[in-house]
């Protein structure tokens, strides 16, 4: 099979995130697939190629700039493959069931009440269906969230410490997402962590991170009331990285099957 919709190796965050739900995905033609937190389709046009036109892929996002990112980087192709601005955590009733449900760096956008979300999902699961998903789980960059608590607690900014804290403290670790699959009572489950190092530079080079910027250093931004004092604490750690590096992500995959 020549394969065209390959995963993009110039991703250094999300395809290796894509490439740990592919090692637990059972896949074959024609299955159907609900792939949640899709964004622009990785990996939903992979899936989509690999199941074929006898199967269907429907991915969804809350984002509407990145489902029509989407839509435009599919075009006519794979027509089996659709995407829809759908919120996860609150799928409609008249939506089918699936083969499959899939999500790659999904679990992080479960929140508030990421159990019953992921309750709400497995309503959408076909019996002898399987769910996989990925996300960076507990214990992700802590090299770098002690040097900013220990820059934090310098400058007595317990406020800000104890918001820090419970933004790390969030963060679902690979045990607590095994209970939910127990809980929710699947089956054969399987939750894998893998280490992936991310490279940086120092300084502004840091702070402008692609991966770092967008996500998780916006989360140490809220904790302060003086975006000033913000810029000032993180510029001070953005020039000290050898104090956190290497600076390595955990790698989580779940995967469960519900019972037939």
């Amino acid at each position: 099979m020549t394969t065209r919709w390959t995963l993009p190796q110039h991703d250094y965050w999300s395809t290796p995130f894509a490439e740990a739900l592919l090692h637990h995905l059972d896949l074959a033609p024609g299955t159907s697939i609900l792939d949640i937190a899709c964004g622009e389709g990785l990996p939903a046009f992979h899936l989509a190629e690999q199941v074929g036109s006898g199967g269907r892929v429907l991915g969804i996002d809350l984002s509407e700039y990145q489902v029509a990112r989407a839509r435009a980087i599919q075009g006519h192709d794979l027509p089996w493959l659709e995407f829809q601005c759908l919120d996860m955590r609150y799928l409609p009733p008249s939506l089918p069931r699936f083969d499959r449900i899939t999500g790659n760096l999904s679990v992080m956008f479960l929140r508030p009440n990421r159990f019953e979300a992921l309750q709400g999902l497995i309503n959408h699961l076909n019996p002898a269906g399987q769910l996989v998903l990925t996300f960076p789980s507990l214990g992700t960059f802590d090299s770098l969230w002690r040097r900013i608590d220990d820059e934090m607690k310098k400058r007595r900014l317990s406020a800000e410490r104890a918001r820090l804290a419970a933004h790390v403290e969030e963060r679902p670790s690979a045990a607590e997402a095994r209970r939910w699959l127990i809980d929710l009572g699947l089956q054969r489950i399987t939750v894998t962590e893998w280490p992936l190092e991310i490279d940086i530079e120092p300084g502004s080079s840091f702070l402008r991170h692609p991966l770092l910027r967008g996500g998780f250093l916006d989360d140490v931004y809220e904790c302060f009331d003086d975006p000033g004092l913000a810029d000032h604490v993180m510029n001070t750690v953005a020039v000290d990285i050898r104090a956190f590096t290497p600076l390595t992500a955990r790698r989580c995959a779940l995967s469960g099957w519900k019972k037939e």
